[in-house]
């Protein structure tokens, strides 16, 4: 038997609605939330399309038979980071004026994997064993209104398509309990003399991934308690009639992470000589969803754990490319000079956007010079739906950072938290410290004895 789809109605008038503008078909992405037993559509949006010089018309099916994945993939991947914790692009679909043969499946089958490659190149955490592993293909005959659903296992490339059901409920949005969590990061990532010639995005992405473990393992308190990973996340809470208990039910979660190896856990410590470093430091606030149908709190730790890897990723990510489009200088963007003094970038800020008549919220990134303008229409653009501006929920107060302006040669690693003359209004602050490598390497060095002294004490 496979698997069923419940998708909220809403996303059926849209379907049924998009307009193919005298083309050939028109293809988008579907996003929602795995579950063990069924999984949950709550909204769908087209794929913008690519504008092409000498577009030819004339052989619709031929273009049909080759979509750009490339595209597609590239709208997965901005998508993605505009879904909170606990959301995900579930697959595909495509409306077609003319029904098509068995073998377009294979083109389908081709778009799904391409559009999870890209999503997967980007994250810092990896799908568990237990989890759900099916993407969906959605096909729609605008002509005769016929629906052919169909899955794939993204974790086997030689899987073949397994039917689905695909059914419509009214209110699915509507049922979804939220959690909400602020961290504070203060990431410090050396760049080692080997790694000083990469690209900055590279050595940013190598520090993240290493405190990405500090996530995975941290101990998460929910409304203040630590619960069981198998217990309900609704236990204990108190229930009305019907599923009302569960509309607009909110968590607050908070992280302890880890600073020493647990002790059954052997700890060596190396000398490395250091030409600098990329500091990471602020607030961040991240938020989960979860579909209110028995959740557990393994599944809401893992969301709001995810949510957390995600927006740093993201906001990283953004900030390079913004960086490469506005023309910074490559020698600025794409690797650290040793003789640099230290440069200050300002990450961009969170933002959440309601889905209209839905309890769940997106999010998008804004710069400080970036209008709520800006922000509205990247959301249309991305997602193929309207919101007001009033509507717009600025999740992250600017703040004052207290860092210094610039540093010399004879800077030291403490020396990080003098006030400048001039605060910078920032919530996150993406900090380079340039030629400190021998001051790196002699700390890292006195650490190393003391904690070797320590060791043979005991």
């Amino acid at each position: 038997m496979g698997r069923t789809y419940i998708v909220e109605e809403t996303v059926g008038q849209y379907l049924s609605n998009l307009d193919l503008q005298g083309k050939s078909f028109v293809s988008g992405l579907l996003i929602g939330q795995c579950s063990s037993q069924k999984d949950y559509v709550i909204l769908a949006t087209r794929t913008p399309p690519k504008e092409e010089k000498n577009e030819n018309l004339k052989h619709p099916k031929d273009k049909l038979y080759n979509l750009d994945e490339e595209w597609v993939s590239e709208h997965a991947n901005q998508v993605s980071r505009m879904l909170p914790g606990g959301l995900l692009v579930l697959g595909v679909f495509i409306i077609t004026t003319l029904e098509v043969g068995n073998d377009f499946q294979n083109t389908l089958r081709r778009l799904v994997f391409a559009a999870e490659k890209a999503m997967n190149k980007k994250r810092l955490w990896n799908f568990t064993e237990e989890e759900v592993s099916d993407r969906v293909t959605l096909h729609i005959c605008s002509s005769t209104k016929k629906i052919l659903c169909r899955t794939y296992d993204i974790h086997d490339p030689k899987s073949s398509a397994k039917p689905a059901d695909w059914k419509y409920q009214s209110g699915l949005s509507t049922s979804w309990l939220s959690l909400e969590c602020t961290v504070h990061i203060n990431i410090h990532i050396p760049l080692s003399a080997t790694s000083v010639g990469y690209t900055l995005e590279k050595n940013t992405k190598n520090g993240l991934t290493r405190w990405a473990k500090q996530i995975e393992n941290g101990v998460y308190l929910i409304n203040g308690q630590v619960k069981a990973e198998d217990c309900d996340l609704l236990e204990g809470q108190k229930k009305s009639r019907g599923n009302a208990q569960a509309i607009n039910h909110s968590f607050d979660v908070r992280i302890l992470t880890q600073l020493l190896l647990n002790s059954d856990h052997r700890s060596t410590a190396t000398v490395q000589i250091c030409s600098g470093s990329v500091n990471l430091k602020g607030a961040v606030k991240c938020r989960a969803y979860l579909h209110s149908s028995k959740p557990k709190v393994k599944d809401a730790v893992q969301a709001v754990k995810r949510d957390i890897l995600n927006t740093v990723a993201d906001r990283c990510e953004i900030l390079f490319e913004d960086l490469l489009l506005n023309d910074i200088p490559e020698k600025k963007v794409m690797s650290i000079r040793l003789n640099s003094k230290k440069e200050f970038y300002i990450l961009p800020h969170r933002v959440f956007v309601p889905i209209p008549g839905s309890s769940v919220m997106l999010c998008d990134y804004k710069f400080g010079d970036e209008s709520t303008e800006e922000i509205r229409d990247h959301f249309i653009e991305m997602l193929d739906h309207r919101i007001q501006i009033e509507d717009l929920e600025i999740a992250e107060d600017i703040n004052t950072a207290c860092m210094s302006s610039s540093m010399n040669n004879e800077a030291s690693l403490d020396n990080t938290d003098d006030e400048p003359k001039e605060p910078i209004k920032t919530t996150v602050i993406l900090k380079i410290q340039q030629n400190i490598g021998v001051i790196a390497a002699f700390g890292i060095a006195v650490l190393a004895a003391g904690i070797s002294f320590h060791y043979f004490s005991d």
